[in-house]
């Protein structure tokens, strides 16, 4: 099958490999053949082909010339392929065990928990969390049995008719959406068959048993809360058992840091109750950790060359008019507010508000860059079953900025920008991150070549900066590319909070300009830039990256001073106003509880970084017994030594 010294026939095709090699095939070959005729390992680690930008299952054939990419399945691309299949395999093992399910979707997703879930309606046979490891044995078993997957193409009234057989309502919900002109696609394990375009690995056994079915939760039929609530099953699916045995350690951790329980726990913040969902209540503790992540934010960008400004929660509906977000973001607006006969919209974003700053005066070219930063509260509607403790919220403040400068300015400023994310999410103790760069989605404004540019802009600033980072084609804001920042944190999982974008459009739609050199009038480009992204959920992650144990900078108490007994009581309140004097956050504690009993509660139940013991000794020689959370005894000091060095870690943050 393989003559790489052949010429090419009509019957044959010529597959360019990564390096640039060509390989010459007969047409028809499939992946799984030409991955074979590689090398064995390479065709037992592979999971899926992508040919001239499309990915395809192994096993099907390739018809054209192309150029190739095989996906092994420890990649970030074959795992996705992985997680797809295990899906399917999910949906066989759940209409195995309640056959009058009906099954609505089942994607691989990126999130930190979860690899992959299915969406099904139980009916009136509902399933609960006790179920799910009988879910998992019998995906292992048809995972075991090793059938293959095979794509079959239906013309649409074959499909509906495969569908109405198998009582498949969702899914032929799904059809009737599906554009005429589209295939309509079908993959075969056994005897179960599902509505996929795929890909998926060629065969049940190719998945392998690092899988595993790990929660339930709710989801609306088509995300709207109009619609039924479905069960959704979510799933993960690793490369080895290995693997998944490592993440279901994290998993069991995670469970331990959930932000949403110490909240609780650490009376920080609240939810609900009269409120109304997805809208945050900050307790006195959370509110100072935000208020010194606030205070530290402001006085960076202060000291970086930016200036402060404030703008409204609501603005007129012609300004989002203007703005492009009536046609692109409205259904994640608010309805409007009619006020002096004119209708108002709670405000989704702070960028036009700052367009309206700059449009305020006449500007000269000699004034650029204008670097205008804000802490500014968005409203977004989220359905309510996506919502999740502080991470998706429908009301937060986004720690925003808008630059605007000259288009000879947009790669240097692009550049600072990377280093100040750099900088700022060190700060935090976020060495780890993913750099993406986003390029134009298809629902988008402005010409091809002001997007050409603002993308090449952003790509110089990565590579001259010298930072790695991967592509998201049609990932990028409805009006710009964009360099998305992925975090990642103490367990491994990573996150998006850090976001820069290059913007030609805005200043276009919003007849933005200043006085060239020339005297003429041209167009300023606009950055959109957030560093941590949304405070919420910068906070939701901080506080489970640290499981809540915030380092002495950031703490809402740094220290607590512990009295053995009643006669230590005075000293030790004279001991903690003369260190709350030094504008140390230092309390005291002089219960009659147990002394062992007082430094566990302090230290690993309410999380203080430090703790001062003062008894008989101590008492008489005006000294501390000092124990730390993360460092142990760290031995007896003075008071002053003692302030000293809390003063000397807040300050370096560690």
């Amino acid at each position: 099958m393989l003559r790489p010294e052949a010429m090419s026939t009509a019957n044959q095709i010529q597959l360019t490999l990564p390096d640039g090699s060509v390989r010459e095939y007969d047409a028809g070959t499939t992946g799984l053949q030409v991955a074979e005729s590689i090398g064995k390992g390479l065709a037992k680690a592979a999971v899926g082909i992508e040919c001239n930008g499309d990915v395809q299952s192994l096993q099907l054939p390739i018809a054209a010339s192309a150029d190739i990419k095989i996906y092994t399945r420890d990649t970030k691309d074959g795992l996705e392929i992985l997680r797809h299949s295990a899906a399917h395999v999910l949906a066989d093992a759940v209409k195995r065990m309640r056959p009058k399910a009906k099954l609505w979707k089942g994607p691989p997703v990126d999130d930190p928990r979860y690899g992959f879930y299915y969406d099904i309606d139980f009916g009136d046979e509902p399933i609960t969390t006790d179920d799910l490891p009988k879910l998992e044995e019998l995906m292992h078993e048809i995972i075991k049995s090793d059938v293959p997957f095979v794509m079959s193409e239906l013309d649409r009234p074959a499909a509906i008719k495969l569908m109405e057989e198998n009582h498949e309502d969702y899914k032929l919900a799904t059809i009737s959406k599906i554009p005429e002109d589209q295939s309509l696609t079908f993959f075969h394990s056994g005897d179960f068959v599902d509505l996929c375009k795929g890909p998926h690995v060629a065969s049940t056994g190719k998945i392998g048993q690092g899988i595993a079915v790990l929660a339930l939760a709710g989801a609306y039929f088509g995300d709207n809360a109009d619609n039924k609530m479905l069960t959704r099953v979510y799933g993960h699916a690793f490369s080895d058992k290995k693997a998944m045995a490592k993440h279901r350690g994290n998993l069991e951790e995670a469970a331990k840091r959930d932000h949403r329980r110490l909240g609780i726990d650490l009376d920080l913040y609240s939810t609900m109750g009269d409120l109304g969902a997805g809208l945050i209540l900050w307790h006195p503790k959370g509110g100072f950790v935000r208020h010194k992540i606030e205070e530290f934010w402001r006085n960076e960008h202060l000291k970086g060359g930016y200036d402060i400004v404030y703008s409204p929660h609501i603005a007129k509906s012609d300004l989002w008019e203007t703005s492009g977000h009536l046609d692109f973001y409205k259904e994640s607006m608010y309805a409007g507010i009619e006020i002096d006969g004119a209708e108002y919209l709670l405000k989704p974003m702070n960028c036009p508000f700052h367009v309206q700053i700059y449009k305020s005066k006449r500007r000269s070219y000699r004034e650029l860059p204008f670097r205008w930063a804000e802490l500014g509260t968005v409203y977004r509607y989220e359905n309510q079953g996506s919502l999740h403790g502080l991470l998706r919220v429908r009301g937060f403040t986004q720690d925003d900025a808008h630059l605007f400068l000259r288009e000879d300015q947009v790669e240097e400023e692009i550049t600072r920008c990377l280093h100040f994310v750099v900088a700022m999410l060190r700060a935090f103790g976020f060495d780890e991150y993913v750099m993406m760069l986003s390029t134009r989605p298809k629902k988008s404004v402005g010409e091809d070549a002001s997007w050409e540019r603002a993308t090449k802009a952003l790509r110089k600033a990565l590579e001259s900066v010298g930072l790695g980072y991967e592509m998201d084609e049609g990932g990028g804001a409805f009006y710009g590319p964009k360099i998305d920042v992925k975090i990642k944190d103490s367990l491994g999982r990573t996150w998006q909070c850090s976001t820069i974008q290059a913007d030609f459009n805005l200043p276009e739609r919003f007849d933005m300009t200043y006085i060239a050199q020339n005297g003429e009038r041209e167009r300023p480009v606009m950055i959109h830039r957030a560093l941590l992204g949304s405070l919420e959920r910068f906070f939701g992650i901080l506080v489970e990256n640290h499981g809540g144990a915030f380092p002495v900078w950031l703490a809402p108490v740094q220290a607590v001073i512990l009295s053995v007994g009643e006669r230590h009581a005075d000293a030790v309140q004279e001991m903690s106003r003369t260190l709350k004097a030094r504008d140390l956050r230092v309390d005291a504690d002089l219960t009659a509880a147990n002394i062992g009993g007082k430094i566990r509660n302090h230290l690993w139940q309410e999380k203080v970084p430090m703790v001062a013991v003062v008894g008989d000794q101590e008492y008489e020689n005006g000294t501390v017994t000092i124990r730390s959370r993360t460092g142990g005894d760290l031995g007896t000091m003075t008071v002053q030594a003692f302030g000293d060095m809390l003063v000397k870690m807040a300050a370096s943050r560690e």
